[in-house]
């Protein structure tokens, strides 16, 4: 198993927009071979003092995978490129963290 942690950095006060769009995807994704967990996630607002600074314009996409190749089939599908084309003038920027069980 493999663990996947997205940050997705959105124009500014486009992140309900996108949510919108990336919400019609994750049925999608969640019904592929070898997706175990996937979903949006947003920075909650806390008291925490270890806490990094609340990020408004992005969105953290939290995903388990059965292994490498089924989250390369995932970036390959067909519903992965309309979600790139769809989101394509809200996102502008993505960092990617592909981890394994320690």
């Amino acid at each position: 198993m493999i663990h996947v942690i997205a940050a997705i950095e959105i124009s500014p006060g486009k992140r309900d927009q996108f949510l919108d769009i990336f919400r019609q995807l994750v049925p999608k994704v969640q019904a592929e071979d070898g997706c175990i967990e996937y979903g949006p996630a947003v920075d909650c607002p806390t008291d925490i003092e270890l806490q990094e600074p609340v990020r408004e314009n992005v969105v953290t996409v939290i995903e388990k995978w059965e292994s490498v190749e089924a989250l390369k089939k995932h970036l390959a599908a067909p519903h992965m490129e309309e979600y790139r084309q769809a989101v394509q003038d809200l996102v502008t920027g993505v960092q990617i963290y592909i981890l394994e069980p320690a």
